[in-house]
């Protein structure tokens, strides 16, 4: 009897101090390579607005100067 209150008491000892596995982040699961190409797409928005910026700035600036 006394080795089986032992072995509780050691299955709960392990139980309590066993690490935990770390939780693993979104780039890493099954949906990772969805973002990366979602982010490769925001990257393809930001620079199509940054150009479009600069093109809007041209065409004012050429059409207060002319």
């Amino acid at each position: 009897m006394r080795f089986i209150i032992v072995l509780i008491i050691i299955a709960l000892l392990v139980f309590k101090f066993w690490p935990d596995q770390p939780t693993p982040t979104a780039e890493e699961s099954f949906i990772g390579p969805q973002l990366q190409s979602m982010k490769k797409a925001e990257q393809v928005e930001d620079q199509y607005l940054e150009a479009l910026e600069r093109t809007n700035e041209r065409i004012e600036r050429e059409s207060d100067g002319g």
